[in-house]
């Protein structure tokens, strides 16, 4: 099969983390599918909409005509609508530090096993990238969903959290899914300790990418590690470390929740924070549903390429309903 050049911003965005721990490697099999196509001569916005009722329930049922989108304040004409659910292209990226030890760790890997298991669709693909000082892909872009399962399995914790450099990998490699809608999901327990990657790096990477990229996070505080079970966060407090990576073990500093918030509700995705092992599944289950039961929309901007945030904002005509989508879109210049 013919592999298809990356965009320049996948090329951009591995220039800025070069260097850093092992890095992403392109997927032959990468297809041409609907994106936020932003150096392009056509520029369609695609914007994934969850759509929920004030009892925070799915509403199912509506159709194009029902939706308005706004970019900059100024209404567009929606050109693509579906309302199926369509295959997923996952991202799963592991935190296998140190503080994941114990009981943290064996749930942690139950609960992404059965979502990989039982909660993905049968054409849905992952990858999976697991961190601790050091960024390890352990598998590109595959259908193989068992395989990858029995890999989370043999995840050993040890060393400290290279968190920031694990998204900033996972970004360029999420954006080479095959399938219509793209997501990331990332799993941890603690503040970054070990990166060289930056917070505003890996948020401008989110912020030029279609990636749908959530969060569920574990607050511990006051519970012994057999009572905490691993999480899907993204805790990115303020870096300023540009220098190489040490094997400092992790802090287990408590969530950055305001932070983490800001990075997940951009794309569009949310944070889950969740405070007992038992709500794992709960959690998890969620995303899963959610991925299954969203509006897909787009429309073709006539906004210049010039590196600048443009806001989308979706709304329904009809109801009191809660939408949640992408908030907007880094014009980036063409070449």
């Amino acid at each position: 099969m013919t592999v298809i050049p990356r965009t320049a911003l996948v090329i951009v965005a591995g220039l800025v983390v070069a260097g850093v721990g092992t890095r992403a490697q392109q997927s032959s099999q990468t297809t041409p599918n609907p994106g936020f196509q932003f150096r392009t001569s056509v520029d369609l916005i695609n914007v994934t909409a969850t759509v929920t009722d004030s009892q925070g329930r799915f509403v199912p049922g509506l159709r194009m005509e029902d939706f308005e989108v706004y970019e900059d304040g100024k209404l567009q004409k929606i050109s693509q609508f579906d309302s199926e659910r369509v295959p997923v292209s996952l991202g799963i990226v592991f935190d296998s530090s140190g503080s994941m030890a114990g009981e943290k760790m064996t749930n942690a890997q139950d609960a992404v096993r059965r979502f990989l298991d039982d909660l993905l669709g049968p054409q849905d693909e992952v990858f999976l990238i697991r961190f601790d000082s050091r960024v390890s892909v352990l598998s590109d872009w595959t259908d193989n969903r068992g395989a990858v399962s029995r890999m989370v399995r043999s995840i050993r914790p040890n060393g400290g959290t290279a968190l920031y450099d694990a998204m900033s990998d996972a970004v360029p490699l999420g954006e080479q899914g095959t399938r219509r809608k793209k997501a990331l999901v990332l799993i941890s327990d603690g503040n970054d300790s070990d990166s060289s990657t930056d917070v505003d790096t890996v948020q401008r990477q989110i912020r030029e990418s279609e990636l749908l990229v959530y969060a569920v996070g574990i607050d511990s505080e006051g519970e012994s590690l057999g009572q905490t079970i691993g999480r899907i966060i993204l805790s990115l407090p303020r870096s300023g470390s540009s220098g190489p990576r040490t094997s400092r073990p992790s802090t287990g500093e408590r969530l950055n929740e305001g932070v983490l918030r800001s990075i997940t509700d951009d794309s569009g995705g949310r944070t889950e924070i969740i405070r007992n092992a038992r709500d794992i599944d709960a959690a998890t289950a969620g995303i899963a549903s959610e991925l299954s039961r969203q509006y897909f929309l787009g429309y073709s901007t006539s906004s210049p390429r010039d590196g600048r945030w443009h806001t989308i904002d979706v709304r329904v005509k009809r109801g009191n309903y809660t939408i949640r989508a992408r908030k907007g879109f880094i014009a980036e210049g063409g070449s």
